[in-house]
Protein backbone atom coordinates (compact mmCIF):
# COMPACT_ATOMS: atom_id res chain seq x y z
CA UNK A 1 0.00 0.00 0.00
CA UNK A 2 2.66 2.69 0.68
CA UNK A 3 4.69 1.73 -2.57
CA UNK A 4 1.71 2.03 -4.26
CA UNK A 5 0.70 5.21 -3.04
CA UNK A 6 3.72 6.91 -3.83
CA UNK A 7 2.61 6.01 -7.58
CA UNK A 8 -0.09 7.83 -6.49
CA UNK A 9 0.62 10.56 -4.91
CA UNK A 10 3.03 11.48 -7.84
CA UNK A 11 1.07 10.95 -11.03
CA UNK A 12 -2.69 10.69 -9.44
CA UNK A 13 -3.80 7.63 -10.29
CA UNK A 14 -5.58 5.63 -7.46
CA UNK A 15 -5.41 2.17 -7.03
CA UNK A 16 -9.06 0.59 -5.93
CA UNK A 17 -9.16 -0.87 -2.72
CA UNK A 18 -9.84 -4.48 -4.39
CA UNK A 19 -6.77 -4.30 -6.70
CA UNK A 20 -4.53 -3.57 -3.49
CA UNK A 21 -6.53 -6.41 -1.76
CA UNK A 22 -5.85 -8.80 -4.59
CA UNK A 23 -2.35 -7.58 -5.69
CA UNK A 24 -1.21 -8.23 -2.06
CA UNK A 25 -2.92 -11.91 -1.87
CA UNK A 26 -1.50 -13.04 -5.29
CA UNK A 27 2.21 -11.38 -4.27
CA UNK A 28 2.54 -11.98 -0.19
CA UNK A 29 4.22 -8.30 -0.07
CA UNK A 30 7.19 -10.16 -2.62
CA UNK A 31 9.26 -7.24 -3.54
CA UNK A 32 9.70 -8.50 -7.33
CA UNK A 33 6.23 -9.31 -8.05
CA UNK A 34 4.51 -6.07 -6.15
CA UNK A 35 6.61 -3.67 -8.54
CA UNK A 36 6.06 -6.24 -11.50
CA UNK A 37 2.27 -5.86 -11.23
CA UNK A 38 2.16 -2.54 -11.35
CA UNK A 39 5.05 -2.33 -14.11
CA UNK A 40 2.82 -4.70 -15.76
CA UNK A 41 -0.23 -2.43 -15.22
CA UNK A 42 1.16 0.92 -16.18
CA UNK A 43 3.78 0.57 -18.20
CA UNK A 44 2.78 -2.85 -20.41
CA UNK A 45 -1.00 -2.71 -20.08
CA UNK A 46 -1.13 1.40 -20.82
CA UNK A 47 -3.09 1.97 -17.94
CA UNK A 48 -2.41 5.80 -17.62
CA UNK A 49 -3.13 8.21 -14.88
CA UNK A 50 -5.59 9.13 -13.91
CA UNK A 51 -7.50 6.26 -14.91
CA UNK A 52 -7.86 4.29 -11.24
CA UNK A 53 -6.24 0.89 -11.24
CA UNK A 54 -8.61 -2.03 -10.92
CA UNK A 55 -8.38 -5.32 -9.73
CA UNK A 56 -9.57 -6.62 -13.18
CA UNK A 57 -6.30 -4.71 -14.28
CA UNK A 58 -4.44 -6.86 -11.52
CA UNK A 59 -6.01 -9.50 -12.60
CA UNK A 60 -4.62 -9.44 -16.27
CA UNK A 61 -1.29 -7.95 -14.80
CA UNK A 62 -0.54 -11.69 -13.34
CA UNK A 63 -1.62 -13.64 -16.34
CA UNK A 64 0.37 -11.73 -18.66
CA UNK A 65 3.83 -12.19 -15.93
CA UNK A 66 2.70 -15.71 -15.59
CA UNK A 67 2.97 -16.24 -19.47
CA UNK A 68 5.60 -14.36 -20.30
CA UNK A 69 7.72 -15.59 -17.58
CA UNK A 70 9.79 -12.85 -16.73
CA UNK A 71 13.78 -13.54 -15.76
CA UNK A 72 12.44 -13.39 -12.02
CA UNK A 73 10.06 -16.40 -12.59
CA UNK A 74 12.14 -18.56 -15.00
CA UNK A 75 15.05 -18.44 -12.66
CA UNK A 76 12.66 -19.61 -10.21
CA UNK A 77 11.42 -22.31 -12.29
CA UNK A 78 14.66 -23.73 -13.74
CA UNK A 79 15.60 -25.23 -9.91
CA UNK A 80 12.22 -27.56 -10.53
CA UNK A 81 13.65 -30.44 -11.90
CA UNK A 82 16.70 -29.93 -9.09
CA UNK A 83 16.64 -33.64 -7.03
CA UNK A 84 16.43 -31.37 -3.61
CA UNK A 85 13.18 -29.04 -4.66
CA UNK A 86 11.46 -31.50 -6.62
CA UNK A 87 11.69 -33.68 -3.13
CA UNK A 88 9.78 -30.86 -1.45
CA UNK A 89 7.76 -29.63 -4.64
CA UNK A 90 6.20 -33.13 -5.49
CA UNK A 91 4.80 -34.19 -1.89
CA UNK A 92 3.90 -30.29 -1.70
CA UNK A 93 1.74 -30.33 -4.99
CA UNK A 94 0.15 -33.58 -4.09
CA UNK A 95 -0.93 -32.61 -0.40
CA UNK A 96 0.91 -35.39 0.91
CA UNK A 97 3.03 -34.93 4.12
CA UNK A 98 6.67 -35.61 3.20
CA UNK A 99 9.84 -37.11 5.51
CA UNK A 100 13.51 -38.74 4.73
CA UNK A 101 16.49 -38.62 5.76
CA UNK A 102 17.20 -35.12 3.63
CA UNK A 103 14.12 -33.04 4.24
CA UNK A 104 14.41 -31.03 6.25
CA UNK A 105 18.21 -29.66 4.61
CA UNK A 106 15.75 -30.24 1.16
CA UNK A 107 13.28 -28.00 2.80
CA UNK A 108 15.14 -25.27 4.01
CA UNK A 109 16.81 -25.07 0.35
CA UNK A 110 13.92 -24.60 -0.75
CA UNK A 111 12.56 -22.30 1.21
CA UNK A 112 16.20 -20.05 0.91
CA UNK A 113 15.12 -20.10 -2.60
CA UNK A 114 11.90 -18.08 -1.63
CA UNK A 115 9.72 -21.38 -3.54
CA UNK A 116 8.80 -22.15 0.04
CA UNK A 117 6.61 -19.41 2.41
CA UNK A 118 8.97 -18.80 5.39
CA UNK A 119 6.21 -19.93 8.14
CA UNK A 120 3.82 -22.24 8.93
CA UNK A 121 1.89 -24.49 7.30
CA UNK A 122 4.27 -25.39 4.42
CA UNK A 123 2.83 -24.32 1.30
CA UNK A 124 3.97 -22.15 -1.53
CA UNK A 125 4.71 -18.55 -1.10
CA UNK A 126 2.43 -16.93 -3.05
CA UNK A 127 -0.45 -17.24 -5.46
CA UNK A 128 1.94 -16.63 -8.27
CA UNK A 129 4.91 -18.85 -8.12
CA UNK A 130 1.86 -21.63 -7.38
CA UNK A 131 -0.03 -20.78 -10.71
CA UNK A 132 3.78 -20.61 -12.64
CA UNK A 133 5.16 -24.30 -10.77
CA UNK A 134 2.18 -25.91 -12.10
CA UNK A 135 1.90 -24.44 -15.41
CA UNK A 136 5.32 -25.33 -16.03
CA UNK A 137 5.22 -28.85 -14.93
CA UNK A 138 2.24 -29.65 -17.27
CA UNK A 139 3.28 -27.21 -20.05
CA UNK A 140 4.64 -30.18 -22.33
CA UNK A 141 1.16 -31.78 -21.44
CA UNK A 142 -0.59 -29.16 -22.17
CA UNK A 143 1.01 -28.79 -25.91
CA UNK A 144 -0.31 -32.29 -26.65
CA UNK A 145 -3.58 -31.35 -26.48
CA UNK A 146 -5.79 -30.21 -30.04
CA UNK A 147 -8.74 -29.01 -28.49
CA UNK A 148 -10.42 -25.52 -29.36
CA UNK A 149 -11.77 -23.84 -26.95
CA UNK A 150 -14.93 -22.60 -28.74
CA UNK A 151 -15.81 -26.35 -29.09
CA UNK A 152 -16.39 -25.81 -25.69
CA UNK A 153 -18.77 -22.62 -25.67
CA UNK A 154 -22.31 -22.93 -25.29
CA UNK A 155 -24.85 -20.64 -26.66
CA UNK A 156 -25.44 -18.78 -23.58
CA UNK A 157 -21.78 -18.26 -23.47
CA UNK A 158 -21.25 -20.44 -20.44
CA UNK A 159 -18.43 -23.54 -20.39
CA UNK A 160 -19.83 -27.08 -21.05
CA UNK A 161 -18.09 -28.53 -18.41
CA UNK A 162 -19.46 -32.41 -19.14
CA UNK A 163 -18.66 -32.26 -22.28
CA UNK A 164 -15.49 -30.73 -21.62
CA UNK A 165 -14.76 -33.85 -19.00
CA UNK A 166 -15.94 -36.66 -22.15
CA UNK A 167 -13.33 -35.29 -24.12
CA UNK A 168 -10.40 -35.61 -21.05
CA UNK A 169 -11.80 -39.13 -20.45
CA UNK A 170 -11.70 -40.33 -23.95
CA UNK A 171 -8.68 -38.43 -24.20
CA UNK A 172 -7.04 -40.10 -21.11
CA UNK A 173 -8.15 -43.47 -21.98
CA UNK A 174 -6.10 -43.49 -25.39
CA UNK A 175 -3.00 -41.30 -24.28
CA UNK A 176 -3.20 -41.40 -20.73
CA UNK A 177 -0.06 -43.58 -20.28
CA UNK A 178 1.95 -41.68 -22.74
CA UNK A 179 1.41 -38.52 -21.27
CA UNK A 180 2.13 -40.03 -17.35
CA UNK A 181 5.64 -41.04 -18.77
CA UNK A 182 6.50 -37.56 -19.85
CA UNK A 183 5.77 -35.76 -16.78
CA UNK A 184 8.97 -34.73 -14.64
CA UNK A 185 6.79 -35.38 -11.25
CA UNK A 186 5.68 -38.38 -11.56
CA UNK A 187 3.72 -38.47 -7.94
CA UNK A 188 1.32 -36.06 -9.58
CA UNK A 189 1.39 -36.46 -13.18
CA UNK A 190 -2.60 -37.47 -13.26
CA UNK A 191 -3.10 -33.66 -11.46
CA UNK A 192 -0.54 -32.07 -13.72
CA UNK A 193 -2.27 -33.32 -16.90
CA UNK A 194 -5.71 -32.89 -16.27
CA UNK A 195 -4.70 -29.34 -14.78
CA UNK A 196 -2.94 -28.89 -18.45
CA UNK A 197 -5.79 -29.69 -20.48
CA UNK A 198 -8.41 -27.39 -18.75
CA UNK A 199 -5.71 -24.72 -18.51
CA UNK A 200 -5.82 -25.17 -22.58
CA UNK A 201 -9.67 -24.57 -22.97
CA UNK A 202 -9.68 -21.45 -20.77
CA UNK A 203 -6.53 -19.87 -22.02
CA UNK A 204 -7.61 -16.36 -22.48
CA UNK A 205 -11.16 -16.59 -21.99
CA UNK A 206 -11.11 -17.57 -17.82
CA UNK A 207 -9.02 -18.54 -15.09
CA UNK A 208 -8.37 -21.73 -13.15
CA UNK A 209 -7.55 -20.69 -9.42
CA UNK A 210 -5.77 -23.63 -7.79
CA UNK A 211 -4.92 -24.76 -4.06
CA UNK A 212 -2.69 -27.34 -2.70
CA UNK A 213 -0.20 -28.03 0.31
CA UNK A 214 1.25 -30.53 2.60
CA UNK A 215 -1.77 -32.17 4.85
CA UNK A 216 -4.65 -31.59 2.25
CA UNK A 217 -4.73 -35.14 0.12
CA UNK A 218 -5.74 -33.28 -2.93
CA UNK A 219 -5.44 -30.20 -4.77
CA UNK A 220 -9.01 -28.07 -5.41
CA UNK A 221 -9.42 -25.74 -8.45
CA UNK A 222 -11.65 -23.22 -9.54
CA UNK A 223 -12.21 -22.78 -12.86
CA UNK A 224 -13.77 -19.17 -13.45
CA UNK A 225 -15.25 -18.51 -16.91
CA UNK A 226 -16.60 -14.91 -17.40
CA UNK A 227 -19.02 -14.39 -20.50
CA UNK A 228 -21.98 -11.81 -21.18
CA UNK A 229 -25.87 -11.70 -20.64
CA UNK A 230 -28.65 -9.78 -21.56
CA UNK A 231 -28.56 -8.19 -17.80
CA UNK A 232 -24.32 -8.29 -17.89
CA UNK A 233 -21.33 -9.85 -17.32
CA UNK A 234 -20.99 -12.79 -14.93
CA UNK A 235 -19.07 -15.33 -14.00
CA UNK A 236 -19.40 -18.84 -14.33
CA UNK A 237 -17.39 -20.86 -11.12
CA UNK A 238 -17.00 -24.48 -11.43
CA UNK A 239 -15.05 -26.09 -8.69
CA UNK A 240 -13.10 -29.49 -9.16
CA UNK A 241 -11.33 -31.46 -6.41
CA UNK A 242 -8.25 -33.87 -7.71
CA UNK A 243 -7.14 -37.32 -5.79
CA UNK A 244 -4.88 -39.99 -6.33
CA UNK A 245 -5.45 -43.77 -5.39
CA UNK A 246 -2.03 -44.79 -3.79
CA UNK A 247 -0.81 -48.16 -3.77
CA UNK A 248 -2.00 -50.43 -0.57
CA UNK A 249 -4.89 -47.69 0.43
CA UNK A 250 -8.55 -47.69 0.18
CA UNK A 251 -10.50 -46.27 -2.29
CA UNK A 252 -9.94 -42.35 -1.66
CA UNK A 253 -13.83 -41.79 -2.87
CA UNK A 254 -15.69 -41.27 0.47
CA UNK A 255 -13.06 -38.57 2.11
CA UNK A 256 -12.71 -37.30 -1.35
CA UNK A 257 -16.82 -36.65 -1.22
CA UNK A 258 -16.33 -35.25 2.36
CA UNK A 259 -13.65 -32.75 1.12
CA UNK A 260 -15.35 -31.59 -1.93
CA UNK A 261 -18.89 -30.84 -0.07
CA UNK A 262 -16.31 -28.90 2.60
CA UNK A 263 -15.00 -27.21 -0.76
CA UNK A 264 -18.23 -26.88 -2.42
CA UNK A 265 -19.67 -25.10 0.82
CA UNK A 266 -16.37 -22.69 1.19
CA UNK A 267 -17.26 -21.52 -2.65
CA UNK A 268 -21.46 -21.59 -2.23
CA UNK A 269 -21.67 -23.91 -5.08
CA UNK A 270 -24.38 -26.71 -5.49
CA UNK A 271 -22.63 -28.95 -7.21
CA UNK A 272 -18.84 -29.87 -8.39
CA UNK A 273 -16.60 -32.43 -9.63
CA UNK A 274 -14.05 -35.10 -8.00
CA UNK A 275 -11.83 -36.45 -10.13
CA UNK A 276 -9.92 -39.71 -8.63
CA UNK A 277 -6.85 -41.18 -10.22
CA UNK A 278 -5.36 -45.10 -9.84
CA UNK A 279 -2.44 -45.21 -9.07
CA UNK A 280 -1.76 -48.53 -7.69
CA UNK A 281 0.07 -51.47 -9.59
CA UNK A 282 -2.71 -53.73 -9.73
CA UNK A 283 -5.51 -51.38 -11.40
CA UNK A 284 -7.27 -52.33 -14.75
CA UNK A 285 -5.70 -50.70 -17.62
CA UNK A 286 -6.42 -46.85 -18.50
CA UNK A 287 -9.54 -47.69 -21.34
CA UNK A 288 -11.27 -49.99 -18.44
CA UNK A 289 -11.11 -47.88 -15.59
CA UNK A 290 -11.70 -44.49 -17.42
CA UNK A 291 -15.11 -43.22 -16.65
CA UNK A 292 -17.55 -40.55 -15.55
CA UNK A 293 -20.64 -40.75 -13.18
CA UNK A 294 -22.10 -39.03 -10.34
CA UNK A 295 -22.20 -39.45 -6.99
CA UNK A 296 -23.82 -38.24 -3.92
CA UNK A 297 -21.69 -36.12 -0.83
CA UNK A 298 -22.54 -36.29 2.56
CA UNK A 299 -24.73 -33.24 2.45
CA UNK A 300 -26.26 -34.37 -0.70
CA UNK A 301 -24.95 -32.40 -3.52
CA UNK A 302 -24.76 -34.31 -6.57
CA UNK A 303 -21.66 -34.48 -7.94
CA UNK A 304 -20.25 -35.44 -11.25
CA UNK A 305 -17.30 -38.25 -10.69
CA UNK A 306 -14.78 -38.71 -12.91
CA UNK A 307 -12.17 -41.96 -12.53
CA UNK A 308 -8.93 -42.96 -14.54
Amino acid sequence: QDLYAQHTQETGQPFDPDALSLAWELTQGQPWLVNALAHEVIDEMRIAPPTPITAAHVEQAKENLILARATHLDSLVARLTEPRVKRVMEPLIAGQVHSGDTYDDDFQYTRDLGLVAPDDPVRVSNPIYREVVVRVLSANAQRSFTQVQCTFVLPDGRLDVHKMLEEFAQFWQEHGDILLSGVVYHEVAPQLVLMAFLQRIVNGGGFVDREYGVGRGRIDLCVRWPYDTPSGRQVQREAMELKVWPPGKPDPLPRGLEQLDAYLERLSLSTGVLAIFDRRPEAPPLSERTGISTAQTPSGRTITLLRG
